[in-house]
């Protein structure tokens, strides 16, 4: 998978046979070369459209393009083709992406393990352990339980159950890149052109679906639940494990696959915890993760190129410009202040969960500290999880304070208990900031503004208008009686 933001296109698979490999590959018209217009090279059975020199039909365009392919194949091409378009939606093909997220699971992770239905036995271990889990991390933290059940997810349900929470992140950006491929023409031309820029904008759609669907079926084969990044990317109040990509994840580790299991549940259940008991947090990471995305820019030099030069017999030059990478935060104060806002957030929700975790499992568990640190160093080192964000919305979503925040709320413990520790997520103005992750005694001893006693004003008095409008009444009558 491409690492620049927005790639457009299945990736082209690596070669068994290294260099000698790619020069077949490019010979024989697969992957992404020019014979390979769209992009369609993750279809079932087709290696790529063009037949190459001295292949099928060389002399002829269409047997050169096609003739790899078995009529099904080629019907499953037309059909893709139609697809792209038609699609008159918004600025992603949603169910293109939901299509080819699919596929990249049937086809199963680099690592050789496949998807499968979840078993009855599968199903009750994955309940059972976030069970325990709650009931431990009752001594750990003070807000209750969040998880109204717990589920047991194949990959394909993982895809499934998230694709909502993607579409509320990804879309602003795919609008900006709408917008600005129908703006970089002059305003007197955009009408002559209108149906050019409408089959451009039905491509840009689909070539979001395209890359994001292949970006999620990748992220699908690695994740163990539905907050790995961070982020709350299931339905409320469910707590999920994913079996397959557990039992893999524990492989090498010379840990009981059961204390993987409940580790991995205590932490899901944490995240189901803070997420279901702090009702502005959700919208509090999605704005930071959206103030972030508005501060992106398009490089509109680069899109006037190629809408200037843009031939529909050619398509393949929007998706070359596109995996060229069009997209640059902007060097800005503003922009940099979101994005520190969006890190220290993300690094405080993944430090609180790191710090009560370890407090649930450090007693109980003898694989805790192991378990801790490679979760920590997984999280930390950038790995695929984190490029498929970075390719979705240009972002690398890694929280690099987790350590610092992990401490600080471990400190906070200490000082204030595990009340006092909590009582900070009732209000995101009582939250530390990214200064002081880097002076976490003066904060943990700094007096704190307590928010919950003007809430509770404030909410009595919105909902009291009758009594409110007596007052006002009173007043006037009163300033009638003077008068």
């Amino acid at each position: 998978m491409s690492d620049t933001p927005f790639g457009f296109g299945l990736p082209p698979e690596e070669p068994d046979d290294g260099d000698e490999g790619k020069k077949k590959d490019q010979q024989s018209g697969g992957g992404q070369g020019p014979a390979n217009p769209f992009g369609f090279g993750g279809l079932p059975g087709a290696g790529g459209f063009g037949g190459g020199p001295g292949g099928p039909g060389a002399d002829n365009p269409f047997a050169a393009m096609f003739g790899s392919l078995n009529p099904n194949d080629l019907g499953a091409a037309f059909q893709q083709l139609g697809q792209m378009l038609s699609y008159e939606g918004g600025p992603v093909n949603w169910d293109m992406a939901k299509q080819i997220a699919r596929q990249t699971v049937s086809q199963g992770s680099p690592d050789g393990t496949k998807d499968a239905s979840v078993g009855p036995a599968e199903r009750r271990a994955v309940e059972e352990a976030v069970r325990l889990a709650d009931l431990w991390l009752d001594d750990a933290t003070s807000l209750p339980s969040g998880a109204g059940s717990a589920v047991a997810w194949s990959r394909a349900e993982w895809v499934e159950a998230t694709l909502p929470a993607w579409k509320e992140l990804v879309d602003p950006v795919a609008e900006r890149v709408g917008t600005a491929m129908g703006d970089v023409l002059p305003e007197e031309m955009q009408a002559m052109a209108g149906p050019l820029i409408g089959m451009m904008r039905s491509m840009g759609g689909a070539m979001f679906g395209t890359q994001i669907g292949q970006a999620v079926g990748v992220l699908a084969g690695e994740v163990v639940g539905s907050s790995d990044i961070g982020l709350p990317l299931g339905p409320a109040g469910k707590a999920a494990l994913l079996p397959v990509n557990i039992e893999t994840f524990g492989k090498d580790l010379s840990v009981p696959q059961e204390e993987v299991r409940l580790y991995l549940a205590l932490r899901e259940a944490a995240h189901q915890r803070l997420f279901a008991h702090v009702p502005w947090l959700r919208s509090h990471l999605f704005g930071a993760v959206d103030g972030y995305a508005r501060g992106i820019k398009v490089d509109t030099a680069k899109l006037e190129d190629v809408v200037g030069q843009f031939d529909p017999q050619n398509p393949e030059q929007l998706q070359e410009a596109l995996q060229q990478g069009m997209f640059q935060p902007e060097d800005t104060p503003e922009q940099k202040a979101a994005l520190a806002r969006l890190e220290t957030a993300l690094a405080l929700v993944e430090g609180w969960v790191d710090a009560v975790v370890h407090a649930a499992a450090k007693p109980r568990l003898g694989s805790a500290d192991a378990l801790r640190e490679t979760l920590r160093r997984r999280r930390a080192s950038g790995g695929p999880a984190e490029q498929t964000f970075a390719t979705l919305i240009g972002l690398e979503l890694r929280p690099r304070r987790l350590r610092d925040a992990s401490r600080l709320w471990a400190s906070l413990t200490d000082a204030r208990g595990v009340d006092g520790r909590d009582a900070l997520w009732h209000h995101p103005d009582m939250l530390p900031t990214a200064t002081d992750l880097d002076d976490p005694d003066g904060f943990v001893h700094r007096e704190q503004i307590d928010f919950s006693e003007l809430d509770k004003m404030l909410g009595e008095a919105a909902d009291q208008p009758d009594l409110r409008k007596k007052d006002e009444g009173e007043d006037k009558s009163k300033g009638d009686d003077a008068g």
